[in-house]
């Protein structure tokens, strides 16, 4: 049954939810860990779907109950009986600027070094879901980068496994700083591999030139050398557009977009897309 206590952060309801999986889908040559972390939840109340949010409550410090963290729903399989969903986890590090020693991201640490069988306890949903318009005709566009990526490999399973198929366009345009890091499309891990004979479907790599320096992430050379096909289908009608990943990235595709049809065009076909709730996002 829903438990009757706050998470602290506004009104949303704690839940509790078992790992029943947790795997790796970074190379072990990989500087970075990800995981495919798979949960259980048996409360009916909890509403799964792909695109949304969960606030993880990891074990608080300093005297606070909690370190919450915003996590995207992957993939879920919604019943009666409650949800099994998936989130994926980067394992963080950041350094102190006093002491210049580097610490482990509270949350992420704590989720990739649980066990299956462990229990979490989290809210939400946070944010709103990536619906997928009805019409089989109309064409998606797809723009991750990193961990952002996790969303779309369940919207595209959707679409050609419990849909049969799409009609439309489906462009992917994927970013991350190296070959290695490419989430789903890895040696590790390459399930979006398994969709690359639909006819409709079609996957964008984007990496940073320089890694070692900590170069951006060419997400927007990525978009800019398919921009008439990119515009195209922003521009054909009951299109959508999806977005998820680092705040970051909202700027890369302004300034790749304004490269190519110039800033008023772009804002404009941009507020358009927002307002006929064809623009859907999730940042962090």
């Amino acid at each position: 049954m829903l438990n009757p206590v706050t998470d602290g952060a506004g009104d949303s309801m704690i839940y509790t939810a078992k790992l029943v999986s947790s795997k790796r889908i970074t190379p072990e040559a990989s500087r970075e860990e990800v995981r495919q972390m798979v949960f259980k939840t048996n409360d009916p109340y909890f509403d799964s779907r792909v695109g949304s949010c969960i606030r993880v409550l990891a074990p608080g410090q300093y005297g606070n109950p909690y370190h919450t963290r915003l996590y995207s729903i992957a993939d879920t399989d919604q019943s009666d009986a409650g949800a099994q969903f998936e989130i994926c986890v980067r394992r963080c590090f950041y350094m102190d600027d006093a002491s210049g020693e580097e610490y482990g991201g509270v949350a992420s640490n704590y989720l990739c070094n649980m066990q299956p069988g462990s229990d979490i306890k989290f809210s939400g949903p946070v944010g709103y879901p990536f619906v997928v318009p009805k019409n089989m005709d109309a064409n998606l566009l797809m723009i991750g980068m990193g961990t952002g990526i996790a969303p779309f490999r369940g919207l595209i399973r959707m679409i050609y496994e419990q849909y049969g198929g799409w009609k439309g366009k489906v462009r992917l345009f994927h970013g991350a700083r190296t070959g290695l890091e490419m989430l789903y499309l890895n040696d590790a891990n390459n399930d979006l591999g398994n969709y690359f004979d639909q006819p409709t479907f079609k996957a964008f790599q984007a990496v940073s030139p320089r890694p070692a320096f900590n170069a951006p992430i060419a997400l927007n050379q990525a978009i800019e050398q398919n921009a008439a096909e990119v515009w195209e289908i922003v521009n054909s009608p009951d299109s959508r557009v999806y977005v998820a990943g680092m705040t970051q990235m909202l700027g890369m595709i302004d300034n790749a977009m304004t490269g190519i049809v110039g800033s008023e065009a772009w804002m404009t076909k941009r507020n358009e897309l927002a307002t006929e709730g064809r623009w859907l996002e999730v940042l962090y």
